[in-house]
């Protein structure tokens, strides 16, 4: 049986990740990278790309570091839709990655944008996507197709 201590922080968890599907969503996903890369753009193909686990390193040589957000988060419905998966099929694809010894492990999950940036900031290859309200200093934004967040023609939504 569960206590009540225990259920509230389940509560407190999930909440974290479907109350921004509750909020308007005005604001678009940003493509978060560590401050220290030297991208600036990337194109929607060369995305796909990166969160697909294609793409091994930056041009810069540096290793890819692929975060998400866990489960029911507005930013891993908008990776399920850049990728074409369905959240089975998601894990599905990653464990055959790692099977074929094609990747480690599945892409970091975590459950705030505050991990989020820790995590970006810990990684000199990591990429994230984040709500754009929720971008901090030290965070670099990059461009999709020329385009930064909230501009008219950016693609990720």
């Amino acid at each position: 049986m569960l206590k009540a201590s225990h259920l509230a922080l389940i509560v407190l968890l999930a909440g974290a990740c479907f109350s921004p599907l509750l909020a308007a969503q005005d604001s678009d996903i940003a493509v978060v990278v560590n401050a220290r890369n030297p991208a600036t753009n990337v194109s929607m193909a060369d995305l796909r790309k990166l969160f697909a686990g294609q793409k091994p390193s930056w041009p810069n040589s540096v290793p890819v570091k692929i975060i998400v957000r866990t489960p029911g988060c507005r930013e891993r419905f908008t990776l399920l839709k850049l990728l074409g998966f369905s959240e089975t099929d998601y894990k599905l694809y990653w464990t055959a990655l790692v099977v074929r010894g094609e990747a480690d492990s599945e892409p970091v999950a975590v459950f705030s944008a505050g991990m989020q940036k820790e995590a970006i900031a810990a990684f000199p290859g990591a990429v994230t996507l984040i709500d754009s309200r929720e971008i901090k200093p030290g965070m670099k934004i990059l461009k999709v197709d020329g385009h930064f967040p909230n501009d008219p023609g950016y693609p990720v939504r």
